[in-house]
């Protein structure tokens, strides 16, 4: 192979392993000689002369059905698929929402079955953050892994930045009374969304127009029901996720309540859910093919001894009807 494209079988070698290093003009070369010669690359044979497994782990930290229940984990794990292939790495989906199936995928990855971790919705004091760093797994985090950001790389979109542009964009459509849904408290979107939310209505806000909920679409009907139930003068309610906000526009229709005539709804996210829900949600765009592909970019750059780094991300306003009166 290197005789017929005339390189070095180290330049072969970088070519077949991701490219690294490696001009365009040799990338080329090589390229050109697999296809006239029909080369494949023997994955076993690769592993046995790299010390690696040849692939990726997706892990997320949430039970299995929220793979399911969710679009932004299968996005995510679609984009990182995609990114991965373009590299000729497969990617191995592990799911740990239980004590039982964090302790054995962490045996299967300190076993050395993948060469690195993309981390999915860690939350803070989560043991798997902690259990990785032990293990020296090279691990890029989807979202701040919070407590860890020193030590894990990151990619993640502009939370605060996010909160406060829906906040003022629900200000100024009208809103007068404007309360908010955020997520878990101990997961960074959930911090950030909130605080950014705060940072335009100001400290003082009344803290009966804020609940907490878990990200479900369940968790958001009950947090409406009690904000409705402290505030009824509502009139405008950001959620912090697309999810949520489906959830939330059911339980003010069940209250009678419209939108947008008489709350102003905004989400986080443009998953699925906001442009199917109807109204259709305005919502903050989340760039998760960015996201996907710059977290593949880390790891493969951490797996090759290049240290870590975080990326932060813009996210984008989205208008829709639920809050076009």
């Amino acid at each position: 192979m290197a005789v017929k494209a005339g390189v070095s079988r180290g330049t072969v070698s970088r070519v077949l392993n991701g490219g690294h290093l490696v001009s365009d003009e040799a990338r080329r070369r090589v390229e050109r000689a697999i296809a006239e010669t029909g080369y494949v690359v023997s994955s076993s044979a690769r592993s046995l002369a790299t010390g690696r497994s040849g692939s990726v782990g997706f892990l997320l930290t949430e039970s299995q059905q929220s793979l399911f229940d969710d679009p932004n984990f299968a996005t995510l794990y679609r984009g990182a698929a995609a990114a991965l292939a373009r590299r000729d790495l497969p990617l191995v989906l592990m799911v740990a929402g239980t004590p039982a199936e964090r302790a054995q995928i962490l045996r299967y990855v300190g076993a050395g079955h993948v060469d690195g971790v993309l981390l999915v919705s860690t939350h803070a004091g989560d043991p798997t953050v902690q259990a990785l760093l032990d293990q020296q797994v090279p691990t890029i985090s989807c979202g701040v892994p919070l407590g860890a950001e020193e030590r894990m790389g990151y990619v993640t979109a502009d939370d605060r930045r996010g909160g406060r542009d829906m906040a003022r964009h629900l200000l100024d459509c009208g809103a007068s009374v404007l309360g908010m849904i955020s997520g878990p408290a101990d997961t960074s979107g959930g911090r950030e969304r909130l605080a950014g939310f705060l940072d335009v209505v100001g400290e003082g806000h009344d803290p009966r127009l804020i609940e907490h909920a878990d990200y479900t679409r369940e968790g958001a009907v009950r947090a409406t029901e009690r904000i409705l139930s402290a505030r009824p003068d509502i009139d405008g309610l950001f959620v912090a996720s697309d999810l949520m906000a489906a959830g939330a526009l059911e339980a003010l229709a069940a209250a009678g309540r419209r939108v947008p005539q008489d709350v102003l709804l905004g989400g986080f996210d443009d998953s699925a859910h906001a442009g199917s829900s109807r109204p259709s949600i305005t919502t903050m765009r989340q760039p998760f093919d960015r996201i996907s592909e710059e977290m593949v970019r880390l790891l493969l750059d951490l797996i090759d001894g290049r240290g870590t780094a975080a990326v932060v991300l813009p996210s984008e306003l989205v208008v829709r009807e639920s809050t076009s009166r």
